[in-house]
């Protein structure tokens, strides 16, 4: 087996207590882990792990609840430090829109505009993107429809669609485009999830945790070997073995990265 968690962060705080166990523990379940950085102090910390480490991979981002957190200058002075360590990451992300938490019109109006620039970043370096696109409610598709319509105006070949709650046209849209969709371990108990993840081609398909976050055992913090309950349910509603889902991930993370 081959199980890969596509984006967590083991950077937080949330590890600070035991992240060596964390990541010893990951290391003997899994192929491959991919932690993102989604601010300039935690880009740091992301890449002095994956420094320590051979299996986790990095990717470095600006997740748009941080955008107002910063000025014009230190975004500019981020997306420098990125450049200069492009060797160190294989993707940009986690970048996007989110209006369930960012609602005043000029807030978001300037997570737009930068959001924007870090797809500009991901291109001019040759990167694939990881996007972060939430809705205001969960049923909300309008940061989806606006996410996947500027990466295909910005003309991106490379884009997952991280932790995807949409719902399956959308997810079909997505498809067509030529992107990928990367399902949590929280497909367990979400319908819509398994519907998506029946619906679409297993080729377009990325599996994570998002841990420490929507842990799939109750309310316990998430860590990457969870990312398992992810191929078991792609697994059974595909009707297919995890074995043959785990070499299509595997196949789909190499060619994608």
């Amino acid at each position: 087996m081959h199980i890969i968690d596509i984006h967590c962060h083991l950077s937080f705080a949330h590890y600070d207590r035991d992240r060596d166990r964390v990541i010893e523990d990951a290391r003997k379940a899994l192929e491959a882990v991919v932690t993102s950085g989604v601010e300039p102090e935690d880009a740091k910390k992301a890449l002095e792990i994956a420094r320590e480490h051979d299996f986790i991979h990095v990717t470095l981002g600006l997740h748009p609840i941080h955008v107002d957190e910063l000025s014009s200058a230190e975004i500019e002075r981020y997306e420098e430090f990125i450049s200069e360590h492009r060797r160190e990451i294989i993707g940009i992300g986690e970048i996007g829109l989110d209006y369930h938490w960012v609602k005043d019109p000029m807030k978001v109006r300037r997570m737009r505009e930068v959001f924007t620039e870090f797809v500009e970043l991901a291109k001019d370096l040759r990167k694939p993107v990881i996007l972060h696109l939430r809705g205001e409610t969960s049923s909300s598709t309008e940061a989806l429809e606006e996410g996947l319509k500027i990466v295909v105006d910005e003309d991106i070949s490379h884009a997952v669609f991280h932790c995807f709650t949409g719902k399956p046209a959308i997810a079909e849209r997505i498809c067509e485009e030529g992107y990928l969709i990367s399902l949590p371990a929280t497909i367990r108990r979400s319908k819509t999830m398994k519907t998506v993840a029946k619906k679409i081609p297993l080729s377009h398909i990325l599996t994570e945790t998002d841990a420490p976050y929507l842990s799939p055992v109750g309310e316990e913090r998430n860590v990457p070997q969870n990312v398992r309950f992810a191929y078991e349910e792609i697994a059974k509603v595909r009707k297919m073995r995890v074995e043959d889902v785990d070499s299509a991930i595997m196949k789909n993370f190499s060619e994608f990265f």
